[in-house]
């Protein structure tokens, strides 16, 4: 059809057979009228877009419909390509949700179903995740651990060496490096946790209602098996998602014991976004990512 890449027809045909499709900015919609959300990358952008499929791939199993459900996506090869220019780049196509502001009820919902489906489907494997992938532009090193402590003290790693890489963050990377000493082994290494499903960017612009049934959906996902609280962590920074939320999902799935560390938990959950989004945006989160590391280190001296 005029305005459709061969590569997403193709793949909305084996999702649908017999359709015809019409291009429409980033969905297409077939002549039987279901929307679907399609994207094609550069070639640079292969693991960020295999990272989000796989992510959808395990939610889907999780939480059936919590998340928009993956069609297809792959690389494009010499055999479908329009141009050869088009080689190496990567297509995404997935179902088209009609997204509005999550609401006081909605947000109820997503906590149920994020404590007692997506937060309860365990990995096998170990903590961590089969293949990068990337809470914004930030790519996971991702990988497999046999316990929580190391994984985050791997995260909190990739996070530090970005930060020396680009240089002017020496005092923030030294207090990063005793946090990973002092307080990561002594808030994480006791607690007995479960290598659960993670959204991994769980902040309210990737969250919201359902138009067409009123139910949670979340997207975007930059997803690897770990505790189920650091889930929560970017969702308190930058508000816009219900209190209730909170207390509804812990209704569901009590704090992990020691559960008068929660919060210092929440803190060393949070140091991860407030780093990442100085690696992403600058300096202006950096007094953030310092403050949180001075409370922590405060809490677990020398």
């Amino acid at each position: 059809m005029p305005g459709v890449h061969p590569v997403i027809l193709r793949a909305i045909q084996r999702d649908e057979s017999g359709v015809t499709a019409q291009a429409k900015s980033s969905f297409v919609q077939s002549s039987s009228g279901k929307a679907y959300f399609t994207k094609i990358g550069s070639s640079s952008e292969q693991e960020q877009y295999v990272g989000e499929a796989e992510a959808l791939k395990a939610m889907q199993i999780a939480a059936p419909g919590l998340a928009p459900k993956l069609v297809d996506s792959g690389i494009i090869d010499s055999g479908i390509a329009e141009r050869d220019s088009e080689v190496g780049r990567p297509y995404f196509v997935s179902e088209y949700k009609n997204i509005g502001s999550l609401t006081d009820a909605t947000a109820k919902r997503l906590a149920k179903r994020l404590a007692t489906e997506l937060h309860s489907y365990k990995s096998t494997q170990g903590f961590g995740f089969e293949v990068p992938t990337f809470c914004g532009r930030t790519r996971q090193k991702n990988g497999w651990y046999t316990s929580w402590g190391e994984c985050y003290h791997a995260l909190i790693d990739g996070l530090l060496s970005k930060l020396r890489d680009k240089g002017g963050y020496d005092e923030l990377c030294r207090k990063g490096e005793q946090v990973r000493e002092r307080v990561i082994p002594s808030l994480l290494g006791p607690l007995d946790v479960q290598p659960v499903l993670l959204h991994g960017d769980l902040w309210s612009g990737n969250t919201g209602t359902d138009e067409d049934t009123g139910e949670p959906i979340i997207f975007d996902p930059s997803s690897y098996f770990g505790h189920n609280e650091a889930d929560l962590a970017i969702a308190r920074i930058f508000g816009g998602i219900p209190k209730s939320f909170f207390a509804t999902y812990h209704e569901y799935l009590p704090k992990t014991e020691p559960a008068d560390q929660y919060e210092l938990r929440g803190d060393l959950y949070e140091l991860y976004h407030y780093l990442n989004h100085t690696v992403l945006f600058g300096s202006g989160y950096a007094g953030s990512s310092t403050a949180k590391m001075d409370s922590l280190l405060q809490a677990f001296p020398e």
